[in-house]
C-alpha cells in the first residue's frame, strides 16, 4: 500500500508539472502573439497604475483580449514593478511583449509645442495654457522678452511651469552665448539692452535675411543720438502686451506719452516688446556695418533701405504711390 501511494504520488506531481509546463508554455506562446487591436492607437496610463490596473486598461482598449496572459507574462519576465505611467502610441497588432516593453522603457509619446517669434510674453503664455496634456496653470506676469521662441518637446503629464521654465532657460542660455560673441563697439552695454532691440527688430521685419540690416539701422541711429521711431514701440504701448492692436496706427498715435514710445523718447524702451527668435538677437549683436538710418516697406514684403533722408522721402513716396 505505501508503495502504490509513492508511485500515485508520483505521477500526480508528473502530471501537475506537465501541466504547469504546459500552460507555461502557452502564457508564453500567447504573451509573443499578435495583438487583437486592428488599428494603431494612443492610452494614457495615469500615475500610479498597477499592473492589474494596467492590465484592465489595456483589455478595455482592445490592446489584448486577455488580461491574465499579460499579467503573467509580465510577472515571468519579472517586470512587474517596472511598468511607466505616460502616454503610449501602440501600433495595430502590438502583442503583449511589445506592450510590455514599451511601458518598461518609457517610451512615451512626444508631443510638441511650438512659440513662434516675436509674440510677447502674454501671448506666449495663452499658448502653453492652451496646450494639451500639460498639467497645472501656466505662471502669471512673465517678463516681456524672457522666454525663447523655438520648438518644444514635451511629455503628456508634464507641468506648465515646468515647460515655462525650460523657454526661460534657453532664453538665458542664447542670451549669454550670443552676447559673448557680439561685435565690438555695440552703443548699449548689456544683454538686457541688446534683447530690447532684437525684440524691436523681430517685430520691424519678417524677412529673415534683413534683420541684421534693420538692426544696423537702429544701431546707427543710437550712434547718432537719433529716435528710433518704431511703430512696433508704439503698437505695443497701445496694445500694453496682450496681443494684436486690431487697427493700423494713426498719425496721432505717434504722440502717445509711454515711456515705449520711440517717437516720442530717446534710446531704447524701458524693455523687450516681443520675446524675439535667436536670429533677431544675433542680429541685433552681430549687425551688417553699413551708414543707413531709414527704412521704409517696399511692397514685396521687404523694405527700402537709405542712408539719407532725401532718399529714404523717395522710398516713401514710392511706397504710398503702391499703396
Amino acid at each position: 500500500m505505501m508503495r502504490r501511494a509513492v508511485i500515485g504520488g508520483s505521477i500526480a506531481v508528473a502530471v501537475l508539472l506537465t501541466v504547469l509546463a504546459g500552460a507555461y508554455i502557452w502564457v508564453r506562446t500567447a504573451f509573443d502573439a499578435a495583438g487583437p487591436s486592428g488599428a494603431d492607437a494612443t492610452l494614457v496610463l495615469p500615475r500610479g497604475s498597477g499592473l492589474n490596473s494596467i492590465a484592465d486598461a489595456l483589455k478595455k482598449s482592445g490592446l489584448i483580449d486577455r488580461r491574465w496572459v499579460f499579467i503573467g507574462g509580465v510577472r515571468l519576465a519579472g517586470e512587474a514593478h517596472e511598468l511607466k505611467a505616460g502616454e503610449y502610441f501602440f501600433p495595430a497588432h502590438i502583442s503583449p511583449r511589445q506592450i510590455m516593453d514599451l511601458l518598461r522603457q518609457g517610451r512615451t509619446v512626444v508631443r510638441h509645442l511650438t512659440v513662434p517669434e516675436g509674440l510677447t510674453s502674454a501671448e506666449v503664455l495663452a499658448l502653453v495654457a492652451s496646450a494639451p496634456a500639460l498639467e497645472g496653470e501656466a505662471p502669471h506676469n512673465v517678463a516681456e522678452g524672457a522666454l525663447l521662441p523655438e520648438t518644444y518637446n514635451y511629455s503628456w503629464g508634464e507641468t506648465r511651469a515646468a515647460m515655462v521654465q525650460r523657454m526661460r532657460h534657453a532664453m538665458d542660455e542664447t542670451l549669454e552665448g550670443l552676447w559673448a560673441s557680439r561685435s565690438p563697439g555695440l552703443p548699449f552695454a548689456t544683454p538686457q539692452q541688446a534683447l530690447i532691440l532684437a525684440s524691436i527688430v523681430e517685430k520691424e521685419t519678417g524677412v529673415a535675411a534683413e534683420r541684421p540690416r534693420i538692426a544696423a539701422v537702429f544701431i546707427n541711429r543710437l550712434r547718432l543720438g537719433m529716435k528710433l521711431q518704431s511703430d512696433p514701440t508704439v503698437l505695443y504701448a497701445l496694445s500694453h502686451g496682450q496681443g494684436p492692436l486690431g487697427r493700423e496706427l494713426g498719425h496721432g498715435d505717434l504722440d502717445l506719452p509711454s515711456p515705449y514710445n520711440t517717437y516720442r523718447n530717446d534710446g531704447l524702451p524701458p524693455g523687450p516688446i516681443a520675446n524675439p527668435g535667436r536670429a533677431a538677437i544675433a542680429a541685433a549683436m552681430q549687425p551688417l556695418v553699413t551708414k543707413e538710418l531709414y527704412f521704409v516697406a517696399d511692397g514685396t514684403g521687404g523694405h527700402a533701405f537709405a542712408e539719407t533722408l532725401e532718399q529714404h522721402n523717395r522710398n516713401v513716396h514710392r511706397w504710398r504711390q503702391q499703396q
